[in-house]
């Protein structure tokens, strides 16, 4: 290398040191200019410290002393005396027991005395409101009326259908009952309300055995519209078929239709005039 290449750091170096230098102070003028330009903090005010006032407690008193002992002297004098010896209690005088008693006899049971009364006297009793019923009325079934005598089924000779009409006809008095009943508007509402009132269903009333039958709600014996139809029609007819002998039960029915109304009357030998004669 030649002194030429030796020299030209060293000649750059001069050359650059002016600028190096300005630049250098430059940054440090800057940094002087942000110190001081830099806000500071607040400033801190310094307060004096407040004293502590520190309390100081007494010491607590000393226990009080214990009391001297007392001498021996003294305290053999101050003993207090000791009680007189007690005297002995005498026993009380022993209390005699007394005697068992005896048991007393038990007293016999008297049994109450049960009066007698006397029966009540015979008191007649009040009749029933709406008409007194003697008898019941004797509802018939289909066995007792087996035997009994029906309309179209009369027997004998007679004088005719008419009130007093004279020839030789049947005296066919059931057929004769049956069609004037049948045709008696104020007969046919008695018999219908007598056969729901006593729930005959399709039983017979039985309204003459020998004498009238009682019926409830009825005034005498025998339904008194039935009763009075009944003894027009006999009184009107013929006198054979009034006086025609009759054995057992006829039997009168108000319709054809099963279940309707029926009466029966007879006896076991009877006359039609003896319903003309019947206690009523």
């Amino acid at each position: 290398m030649t002194r030429a290449d030796d020299r030209a750091p060293s000649a750059r170096l001069k050359r650059w040191a002016p600028a190096v230098g300005l630049a250098v102070s430059a940054h440090v003028a800057l940094l002087l200019t942000l110190a001081a330009v830099t806000p500071r903090g607040p400033a801190v005010t310094a307060y004096p410290e407040t004293p502590i006032a520190a309390i100081v407690l007494p010491p607590p008193p000393p226990p009080p002393e214990p009391p001297p002992a007392p001498k021996p002297a003294e305290t053999a004098s101050k003993a207090p005396d000791k009680p007189a010896a007690a005297a002995p209690r005498k026993a009380p005088p022993a209390t005699p027991k007394p005697a068992a008693k005896r048991p007393s006899p038990a007293k016999p049971v008297v049994q109450p005395r049960v009066a007698k009364t006397s029966p009540p006297p015979d008191v007649e009793p009040l009749p029933a409101p709406g008409g007194a019923i003697g008898e019941p009325s004797v509802l018939l079934g289909d066995a007792a009326l087996a035997g009994a005598l029906v309309a179209g089924a009369g027997q004998g000779a007679g004088g005719g259908d008419g009130a007093g009409g004279g020839g030789g006809g049947r005296c066919d008095m059931v057929e004769r009952l049956q069609e004037a009943l049948r045709g008696d508007r104020e007969v046919r509402a008695a018999v219908t309300q007598a056969h729901r009132s006593l729930s005959a269903g399709g039983k017979a009333i039985l309204v003459w055995n020998g004498e009238w039958m009682r019926n409830p709600g009825q005034d005498g014996k025998g339904l008194a519209g039935v009763r009075q139809a009944i003894a027009m029609e006999v009184a009107f007819a013929p006198a054979a078929c009034r006086t025609q002998p009759m054995r057992g039960l006829v039997l009168i029915t108000f319709a054809d239709a099963p279940g309707s109304p029926r009466l029966a009357l007879g006896s076991e030998r009877w006359r039609w005039n003896d319903l003309l004669a019947a206690r009523r």
